[in-house]
C-alpha cells in the first residue's frame, strides 16, 4: 500500500487520493477484484541503485513475475488499471507509454470502459529509484 499512498503523503504532479482511486478502480460494486503489482522490489540493506527509463519501468509493470498474487492477468482482462510512477518523470512521456500499453495490449483490457488506465506520478522517488530520462 505504500506505492499507492505516496501520493497522500508526498507532493506530486498527478496526484491521487483514496476516492479517486475507489472511483475510477470500481465500475461496479460486485466487480471489485484487486491485483497490485510492484516494480523494483530489492532486498533489505542493498545500497545497490537501478536506472531506468519510462517504458521500461511500463513494460515490467504488466509482467505477471511482478504481481503480488498468484493470478496471471495473461489469463483474464483489466477492467481497470491505476499506475502509479515514483520520482521526477515527464507526465506526457507516461501519459504517452501508458496508452502505448493499452493500445499495444488492447485484447488484455475490456473494450465497454473507455479511459480505464489512470495514472498519477509522485515526485518523490524510492530510495532504490534513480531515473535517466
Amino acid at each position: 500500500m505504500s506505492g499507492v499512498t505516496c501520493c497522500l503523503c508526498f507532493p506530486g504532479q498527478l496526484n491521487s487520493d483514496l476516492r479517486k482511486l475507489a472511483v475510477n478502480l470500481i465500475p461496479f460494486p460486485r466487480l471489485h477484484f484487486f491485483m497490485v503489482g510492484f516494480v523494483l522490489l530489492t532486498l533489505r540493506g542493498s545500497q545497490q541503485y537501478s536506472a531506468f527509463s519510462v517504458p521500461e519501468l511500463t513494460q515490467q509493470m504488466w509482467d505477471a513475475k511482478n504481481m503480488r498474487c498468484a493470478a496471471d492477468p495473461r489469463h483474464g482482462r483489466y477492467l481497470t488499471a491505476s499506475t502509479v510512477f515514483r520520482g521526477k518523470l515527464s507526465t506526457k512521456e507516461v501519459d504517452e507509454q501508458m496508452m502505448n500499453n493499452q493500445n499495444k495490449n488492447s485484447s488484455y483490457f475490456v473494450e465497454w470502459i473507455p479511459n480505464n488506465v489512470k495514472s498519477s506520478v509522485c515526485d518523490i522517488a524510492t530510495l532504490t529509484l534513480i531515473i535517466f530520462l
